[in-house]
């Protein structure tokens, strides 16, 4: 599936690339193999480590301009609800704020006829981003990475030990939001063992989708970039369909169909996505206002020490007889 690059007419406008989707989904492979295309990467990356030994590819100023804009709505990376994707979270004037730091960082942007960012902060920000990226004079365009949710969720318990149902929640989302977030956008959908296995193929479909000349200065650059243990999880098992329905398998179909230039069924990715919202929205509710009544006041008052002698009291009180016997 891809959405051919219009480029707006614009002779001369360099693009801003946006490398989207959820976290451990190849994102990092793929903005590397990029820049190794052609892309220029912003100064200041976040390095290699153990979750991540060929680096994350991401930078540190972005990461910390998306976070503090998620913390302020007491949201972040980690968080699987669809709460800032309601559109009452930010109020025009803070939308106004965001886009205009937004477009701080983006003037610092390296001259080049394409630039690549990626941050997996980015998701539920993304409209401000590509407000912010043409207000500077970037046209905008998109790759979503995909991969098996068995595999991100090994990679994901691995990286910050989370529980598999966490995992699949952000997968959900990640994908959703990011397919939602691009509908209207020069885009292309790359699954991670596809760029694995052809590099060279993928890397080609995301040149004629986006209208853009991306090659290999040194191919064996990539090769050894791209190296066998890259993929460290590996899996083809049928897709675990969580929460008792079955929205993960629906959206791994769509998603690994686009990811073959075939037609995205948006229908079936919107039935998943409203269906997903009123639940998580009705669970959150509850599980705020149980929160609330176990962390207030009267809660803690009313320990089982101090409860027990009041209800024996009462029960004296109405002589331990009737509903008290």
């Amino acid at each position: 599936m891809t959405v051919r690059a219009a480029r707006n007419g614009a002779a001369g406008r360099p693009l801003l690339l946006f490398v989207l989707g959820m976290g451990r989904s190849g994102s990092s492979a793929l903005t590397r193999v990029l820049s190794l295309c052609g892309a220029a990467l912003p100064a200041g990356m976040v390095g290699a480590d153990s979750g991540n030994p060929r680096g994350y590819w991401e930078p540190r100023a972005v990461i910390l301009l998306n976070r503090a804009i998620l913390d302020r709505h007491g949201s972040a990376w980690w968080d699987p609800t669809l709460r800032l994707e309601d559109g009452a979270e930010f109020d025009d004037d803070e939308r106004s704020a965001c886009i205009a730091d937004i477009r701080t960082y983006l003037a610092k942007m390296p001259t080049a006829p394409v630039v690549v960012v990626k941050d997996l902060n980015i998701g539920v920000l993304s409209s401000m981003w590509f407000e912010a990226a043409r207000q500077t004079g970037f046209d905008v365009a998109a790759v979503i990475t995909v991969r098996h949710p068995q595999e991100v969720t090994a990679s994901l318990t691995t990286a910050v030990r989370a529980a598999p149902e966490l995992s699949s929640a952000l997968w959900l989302k990640g994908n959703l939001v990011a397919e939602r977030h691009t509908r209207g956008q020069p885009r292309v959908v790359v699954e991670y063992a596809n760029l694995l296995e052809d590099w060279r193929r993928e890397i080609g479909r995301i040149s004629a989708a986006l209208g853009v000349e991306l090659a290999a200065e040194d191919d064996r650059a990539v090769e050894e970039f791209l190296a066998p243990d890259l993929r460290r999880n590996r899996d083809h098992a049928p897709v675990i369909d969580r929460f008792g329905m079955g929205w993960m398998s629906e959206v791994y179909d769509v998603m690994q169909a686009a990811a073959r230039d075939e037609p995205l069924d948006e229908e079936a990715l919107d039935r998943v996505f409203e269906a997903y919202r009123a639940s998580e929205r009705d669970f959150r509710i509850a599980l705020d206002c149980s929160r609330a009544y176990t962390n207030g006041g009267l809660n803690k008052l009313l320990r089982p020490s101090i409860v027990k002698p009041i209800l024996e009291l009462r029960a004296i009180a109405h002589r331990r007889k009737g509903t008290w016997a």
